[in-house]
């Protein structure tokens, strides 16, 4: 098993760190008719600079978003993809949901469980593999499935998964089974799952063979599916337009306070906890 160290969290980023992921943020945020609306891509910002969502991460979004540390860790609280602790270079993901299961998910976890000595969201004492179930890959098709960093690798064996984490823990390139031509790090995912594009979306093979078989088979026969019951074609009324985002008719518009967040009580509290960012 893993052997767990005391961790060091530093209270905020050094000047140039700052700057930067400021100036990252902005462009995140500028995406968006409200700004905390960004919140999302602006954890896995942060993720990218310190291999999870550190403290001075969550104060470094709040003081950006004009939220309260307590709604960002609600956040990076709510989603597995936002790692509280620090994560591997790699996260092995081995699909345990029923079909991948069935189909020996289950034994490839209990193999690569035994073989790397830790258990799920836990990493190798070398800091390479964090290891974890996953509910579901949706990957179905192509069961059982592995991920490393999101990168698909198909029609997996307890071998062949082994083989997986020994050539990653040696520095070696493993090659997905469908996406980009390589694997990135934890930190270099993060940081395009925060929206910044690193150049390999159009590498490597898209839809497989087994994902394009019922449209394929489809066009072959001529089958195409009926018309939905009771369907009709209405023109829309003269003058109509079509819901225009941050417009008046959008929910962007409306107010994300009510008022009991702006009473002078919760003011103060705000107030109070602005000041504890990032000090």
């Amino acid at each position: 098993m893993s052997i767990e160290t005391p961790r060091t969290h530093r209270t905020s980023y050094d000047a140039e760190t700052h700057a930067r992921l400021t100036a990252d943020s902005d462009v995140i945020v500028a995406r968006y008719p409200q700004a905390r609306s960004a919140l999302l891509p602006m954890l896995h910002l942060v993720q990218s600079e310190d291999g999870y969502v550190s403290p001075r991460g969550i104060a470094f979004c709040a003081a950006h978003l004009g939220l309260t540390t307590a709604e960002v860790s609600a956040v990076a609280t709510f989603y597995t993809q936002y790692k509280r602790h620090p994560n591997g270079t790699y996260t092995v993901g081995v699909c345990t949901n029923t079909l991948c299961a069935i189909m020996g998910g289950d034994a490839i976890w209990e193999d690569l469980s035994d073989h790397l000595g830790v258990g799920h969201d836990e990493t190798t004492d070398d800091g390479v593999i964090t290891l974890e179930r996953v509910e579901c890959n949706a990957a179905c098709d192509y069961a059982p499935v592995v991920m490393v960093n999101w990168e698909f690798f198909d029609n997996q064996t307890p071998d062949s998964a082994r083989q997986i984490a020994d050539d990653l823990a040696a520095g070696k390139p493993v090659v997905p089974t469908r996406g980009a031509d390589s694997v990135c790090s934890f930190k270099e995912m993060s940081r395009v799952l925060a929206g910044f594009g690193d150049g390999r979306a159009d590498e490597g093979v898209g839809a497989g063979v087994p994902t394009l078989r019922g449209v394929e088979l489809a066009r072959a026969e001529g089958w195409t599916a009926p018309d939905f019951p009771g369907a009709t074609t209405t023109a829309a009324p003269a003058g109509a337009t079509e819901p225009k985002v941050g417009g008046e008719q959008s929910s962007a518009q409306r107010p994300a306070t009510t008022p009991a967040d702006v009473s002078p009580t919760a003011e103060q509290k705000k107030q109070s906890t602005d000041d504890a960012k990032e000090s």
